[in-house]
Order: C-alpha cells, then sequence, then structure tokens
C-alpha cells in the first residue's frame, strides 16, 4: 500500500477503536518509515470519538540500526511501541538464526535495553516459534526480557501448528510459570494454517491472554492471522462464557473497514468470509427463510447492524431453487405485487421451474415473471 492508504487505513482503525495499530515495518523502506511517521504523527495524536488514542507499534529487527529507524519513525505518537522478537524454537534457532540459547537470551535482553535508551519505554517482545518451543527455556527467555524492560509479551502460534486447547495451555503455563509476568501483558498472536486462528486466539484469551493480535479480514503470510472482525464478533456473543471478556471495538465499523482494507490490497473476501463475507447475512434455503421471515434469531446470532452493514432487503432473502413460497410473497410484497391463494401457488410452481436453470433469481427476474403471468391471464 501506498503512504497514504496506509494512513488512511489507520485513521478507520482508530474510529474502529483498536487499541494498538501495528503501523508497519520502517526498516524495509524508505516509504515505509514516510508512512509509519505520517500515521505516528497524526493517528498517534488525535483523539477517537471515545477519547481513546491508539498505541501506534512498529516491528524491528534485533539490531541497533532496526530498533534506531524504527524508533525515530514512531516516537512522534502520543503512545509509541516498538515491536521485536527472536526465535525460541530449537528448529528457529538452529536452522534459521544459527544461534545457541545463551546467545538468543543475550540478544534479547540486549535489545530490550538498547530501545529504552532510545526512550521507549513501551516494548513488545515476541518469541517467535513459541508454540514448538521448549516451556522450560520459553519461561526463562520471557522473564529476561521481562526484567530487561519488556512490557508486552508476544506468543506466537508462529505456523499455526497448535489446537485451541494446545494453545490455551501454553498461554495458562506462562501466565503460571514466567518470572515477573505480572509486569507484562501476554498477547496471542496466531496463524490460520489449520484454519484455528480464531480459535486458538480465543482460547488464549480464555486462559489469561489480554492482547490479541488480530488483522482485517485475517489477511497475513501463507492461510493468514486471526481475523479481527471473527475475535471481537465472537467475543460480542459470547462474552458471557469467557468471564465477561469485552473489546473497545465499536462493531460498526466492521463493514467500512473490511471494504477499505479489501479494495486497497486487492485481496478480495471470500463470499462464505465468516462476518465480512457477501453470503454472511443471506439466506437462500427455504427453511431458513422461512425462520427468518417468523423471526430473525432463528438463524442470526447478531445483526447485520451490529458490523454497520445494511441489506438491501430486511430479512437478507436470496431467491434460488431451494426457496419456497413464504420468501417468494414476501420478495413480491417488496416488488409491489400483493398476491396469495391459488395466484401465489400458480406462481411459485412456474419460479421453481425457471430456477432450476439460475444460480440467483433476482428482482428483475420476478418483474419479468409478474409481467408474464399477467400477459398470460389477460391473452
Amino acid at each position: 500500500m501506498t503512504p497514504m492508504e496506509k494512513l488512511n487505513i489507520a485513521r478507520q482503525l482508530s474510529k474502529l477503536g483498536v487499541d494498538v495499530i501495528e503501523a508497519g515495518f520502517p526498516a524495509a523502506t524508505s516509504s515505509e518509515a514516510e508512512a509509519v511517521k505520517l500515521i505516528a504523527q497524526e493517528v498517534g495524536n488525535a483523539t477517537n470519538d471515545d477519547g481513546h488514542v491508539p498505541v501506534i507499534c512498529v516491528l524491528a529487527r534485533c539490531t541497533e540500526k532496526d530498533i534506531e529507524t524504527s524508533w525515530n519513525a514512531v516516537k512522534y505518537a502520543k503512545y509509541p511501541r516498538l515491536g521485536m522478537f527472536l526465535p525460541t524454537s530449537e528448529l528457529h534457532m538452529k536452522h534459521k538464526v544459527n544461534m545457541s540459547k545463551p546467545q538468543v537470551l543475550e540478544k534479547a535482553k540486549k535489545m530490550v535495553t538498547y530501545a529504552k535508551s532510545l526512550g521507549c519505554n513501551d516494548i513488545a517482545f515476541g518469541a517467535e516459534d513459541a508454540s514448538r518451543s521448549e516451556r522450560e527455556f520459553l519461561y526463562e527467555y520471557l522473564g529476561e526480557v521481562i526484567k530487561a524492560g519488556a512490557t508486552t509479551l508476544c506468543i506466537p502460534d508462529t505456523v499455526g501448528y497448535n489446537l485451541p486447547h494446545e494453545y490455551g495451555q501454553l498461554i495458562a503455563d506462562i501466565k503460571a510459570n514466567t518470572p515477573g509476568i505480572e509486569k507484562a501483558i501476554i498477547s496471542a498472536h496466531c496463524h490460520n494454517d489449520l484454519g484455528l486462528a480464531t480459535a486458538n486466539s480465543l482460547q488464549g484469551v480464555y486462559s489469561g491472554a489480554r492482547q490479541v493480535e488480530v488483522t482485517i479480514n485475517g489477511i497475513g503470510e501463507r492461510a493468514g492471522n486471526a481475523s479481527l472482525e471473527e475475535v471481537v464478533m465472537a467475543i460480542n456473543v459470547k462474552g458471557g462464557s469467557l468471564d465477561g471478556l469485552y473489546t473497545r471495538i465499536n462493531t460498526r465499523h466492521i463493514m467500512l473497514t473490511s471494504k477499505m482494507v479489501e479494495e486497497y490490497t486487492g485481496m478480495k473476501v471470500q463470499p462464505h468470509k465468516a462476518i465480512v463475507g457477501a453470503n454472511a447475512f443471506s439466506h437462500q434455503s427455504g427453511i431458513h427463510q422461512d425462520g427468518m421471515l417468523k423471526n430473525k434469531s432463528t438463524y442470526e446470532i447478531m445483526t447485520p447492524e451490529d458490523i454497520g452493514l445494511h441489506r438491501s432487503n430486511e430479512y437478507g432473502l436470496i431467491l434460488g431453487k431451494l426457496s419456497g413460497r413464504h420468501a417468494l410473497k414476501v420478495k413480491l410484497y417488496e416488488l409491489g405485487y400483493d398476491i396469495d391463494g391459488n395466484d401465489l401457488n400458480d406462481l411459485f410452481w412456474r419460479f421453481k421451474s425457471m430456477a432450476e436453470n439460475k444460480k440467483v433469481f433476482t428482482d428483475d427476474d420476478l418483474i419479468d415473471l409478474m409481467s408474464t403471468r399477467v400477459a398470460t391471464t389477460y391473452a
């Protein structure tokens, strides 16, 4: 994305109520650094509708040059944060960075200390591939970065390897065994390689994480990251089952934010994507349509208005070969036709015959069907 596109999205994320906006990776390119600085200066100093100013976070590799570049871009925000990480699994330490456990520990402490020396007092430090790391080393590593000054601990399921109960246990174990854990926030960071990123994030929250790292529409490396809209709406709907947890998110901005990210990135949302997909609040089966017409809560656990979506028709009905008489009658009434009894029965069977050859029966198709009926009646 261009710097201006990133700035526009950051503005929208602030309206959405996001607590921490990860604005980018300033050491990557000069335009990325420019985008981060713009976001830090404007969005990082602007109060949103509920009086909140978001934290602006930037990513840096564990080198002094990266950290300095990142800090120089983000320091203009009212609440700047630096995010760093090192691998903690045997696989990553050996084959990715060629470092021993003592070397990783020393590097982590040194980088946190250096970030603090620049004036940064809000430091997120991650344990890459935490879900495949040896537990005792992980506790030691996290304890050392807390001691050095880290305030947020990122616990990534980097390759989406965990099942929900496994990731939940990982978070619970970290909370129970990490020295100084009371001085830091545990952050869940889940990837979607097995389609479990949302479930794992929720289990992490239930087990003690108090920050969740998510993306709009679930975009991200490989199969993506945990989806903001899924995690947020799950907490909204099921918060009572999650010890009353809640988020600051203004859910009525979800749909607009989703569309903006889709447009700017060119990454299309699947029609059946939960919450923001085109079919998420649409009903085509006759059984479902009949239930919706009687009581919307029969087939909707949230309303489209909750996420800022306004349907073209009140019940989200899509006519097709599986639709029933009740849905057809309601759609016709919306178009200005009030028919019932034998007239509706006759029209319904003609509609079914035509719908066999069409994926979706549009309003224009219905109008044509009614026109044919009128012509036949008066012929």
